[in-house]
This record gives C-alpha cells, structure tokens and sequence, in this order.
C-alpha cells in the first residue's frame, strides 16, 4: 500500500539527528515537523526569517501573523527568533543548516532537481529555491512517484527548467525511498506492500535494485 503525503514526511523525519539544524521547503516537506520525536532536538529555519518553528497549530489556535515560507499557519517553539530575509538567507549561504527537504516536479538520475517552474504557468517566483541547492550540501526531496498523468517523476534527464544540478542525495515517495548514485537511483526501500515491480513500473530513469530491498518502518 503506497503512503500517503504524512507516511511520506514521517518517514523523511527518521532522517533528522539530534541537533541538526533543518530547512523545509514548500508543500509535503512541512509536515516533517509534525512528526520529529521527542528526544531529539531541532531547529527548524524558513527562509521567510524563522528559526524554531514546531508543528502545525491545532484548529482554532492559529496566528495568521506566524507562517511559514508557503505562507501556511505555524507555531513557534521556546526560545524561537525571528529576523529578515538578509539573515535567513546568509544562514542558508553560509552552509550553517545540515539537512534542506524539498518538494520537486522531476528529480533525474544524476541528481539533477526541477521544482520552480512549468513553462507556459504562471508563477510568483523561484522563492529560496536556487540558494538553497546551490548552497545546501544534504537534500532530500519529498514527493510522489508519478504526477497526476500517472507519467514518472524520477527521469534520466529532468524536461523542466532546473533549479539545481548534481544536487539530491535522497528522495522520499509514497512508493519508495531512493539514493542517488552514480549508476542511477539505488532502490533502499519500499512502501509497506509495494513491490518492487511497481516501483520499477513508475521509475522512467535507471532503477538499481539490490538482491533484498525492505519494506519501510513508518
């Protein structure tokens, strides 16, 4: 059974060590907040100027003044601060965040990251997109296999115009859990009650599948 965007940013959480300091992009990467465990701790920065955001607030509880960058209602933990985008954005050049989630629109084979842009759509902007690849040193994206066609999203060549190159070390889906490799994505593991078979169905670019591939513990 393929996971939902929460099994996705649950599974994504168990890649965040004590102390690490983490940027969440837009869409599913916002959900990892929700579900870091209790014994560890970390710093979560936006790039709109937040560092110490928590999960999101229970209903009836929002403040329409604290968001995050996708502009959605968030809260803030002790000892929280806020400051401009001058700041936030020398904290991302500077490499002083150890792990960035991203969401993407097509991931290829070398690592190669389109998130930004669909020519022909209208958009507001590339955001943090471009500091945050040029500047991260560990991403991981979270997204889903395929797009709404069924058509993959994990590609020998990105077709849409890149945010990034050579960047992504580890993807996240609702099917599998892939690192980049020089070869291709190297299957770790699969959705509980995935198969293989599906996940090399919805793969267009290089799938490198080990002997024993296990299921993940989300």
């Amino acid at each position: 059974m393929a996971l939902d965007k929460n099994g996705i940013a649950q599974r994504i959480a168990q890649e965040i060590q004590d102390g690490f300091y983490v940027n969440l992009g837009i869409g599913i990467p916002t959900l990892v907040a929700n579900y870091i465990p209790e014994n560890i701790a970390v710093e979560f920065q936006s790039e709109n100027g937040i560092l110490g955001m928590g999960p999101f607030p229970v209903a009836g509880q929002e403040d329409a003044d604290l968001i995050n960058a996708g502009k959605q209602t968030i809260t803030s933990l002790p000892g929280a601060s806020f400051f401009d985008s001058a700041m936030s954005f020398g904290m991302i050049r500077g490499k002083h965040v150890d792990l960035t989630i991203l969401g993407a629109m097509e991931v290829s084979e070398k690592g190669d990251i389109a998130n930004w842009k669909i020519p022909g759509k209208m958009v507001k902007g590339m955001g943090g997109a471009m500091d945050l690849v040029a500047s991260a040193e560990n991403i991981i994206v979270a997204m889903m296999h395929t797009n709404r066609q069924g058509d993959s999203k994990l590609l020998p060549k990105c077709s849409l115009p890149l945010t990034g190159v050579a960047c992504v070390k580890k993807i996240v889906t609702e099917l599998a859990v892939l690192e980049i490799q020089p070869e291709g994505f190297l299957l770790c593991e699969r959705a509980p009650g995935v198969s293989v078979a599906q996940i090399k169905a919805a793969t267009a670019g290089k799938l490198i599948i080990p002997e024993e591939v296990p299921e993940m513990r989300v």
